[in-house]
């Protein structure tokens, strides 16, 4: 099996020269088709790469197993961030897509392994958004591996699914490897709201 094989994957071509390159990682339970609408709101002309999570978890599409929730294999998560990063590579290299400005947009289950891959495979991102992200792999970048990188970290203050102390954790793991992290917090629950969507468009503006 070839790293491009190894997921199955959805890609638009871009309609901008100018536009940076997405990968769009859905939540538990999501397919390659649910953050669509919302990239193309946020970077519309942008290339959307898009690879179902290819781990089933009681019939839910996940990118990682979980022993229970919020409980984790270490073990896991790594070859599964090792075997994604293998598959964006493989598609970068066929869609002619530029890497170093390729920006992930992840939701929960997808907004963790986005950033296991800033943690064990930095070359694969030049920048993400993370919506609703925890803590997975209680590990720091290595010292300069993600300078110039710039991640967001959406978060809810009343997430029932992640605890507070959470994301500033996360982003303290990113800023070891030297990545400038800013943390959006919004009073909202696991769920996106629109003060979600407007903090990631300024953010990207200002990119």
């Amino acid at each position: 099996m070839t790293a491009l094989s190894s997921h199955h994957y959805l890609f638009e071509p871009a309609k901008s020269s100018d536009a940076a390159p997405f990968l769009v990682l859905h939540g538990t339970g999501g397919t390659e088709h649910d953050l669509l609408p919302l990239v193309r709101t946020l970077a519309p002309g942008s290339a959307i790469l898009s690879p179902r999570g290819n781990v089933t978890e009681q019939g839910a599409a996940r990118y990682f197993a979980r022993l229970a929730p919020g409980v984790f294999d270490p073990d896991e998560i790594i070859r599964r961030t090792h075997e994604l990063a293998d598959f964006v590579l493989g598609a970068a290299e066929h869609h002619h897509l530029d890497l170093s400005r390729l920006t992930a947009l992840g939701f929960s289950n997808g907004a963790n392994i986005a950033a296991t891959l800033l943690l064990l495979r930095p070359e694969t991102l030049g920048a993400a958004v993370l919506l609703r992200p925890m803590v997975v792999l209680d590990q720091p970048a290595p010292p300069g591996s993600l300078a110039g990188k710039r991640v967001l970290l959406a978060s809810g203050s009343g997430d029932s699914l992640v605890p507070v102390d959470q994301p500033p954790h996360l982003a303290e793991l990113l800023r070891t490897g030297g990545a400038d992290v800013e943390i959006a917090w919004t009073r909202a629950d696991h769920g996106l709201t629109a003060v979600d969507f407007s903090a990631a468009r300024a953010w990207l503006a200002r990119g």
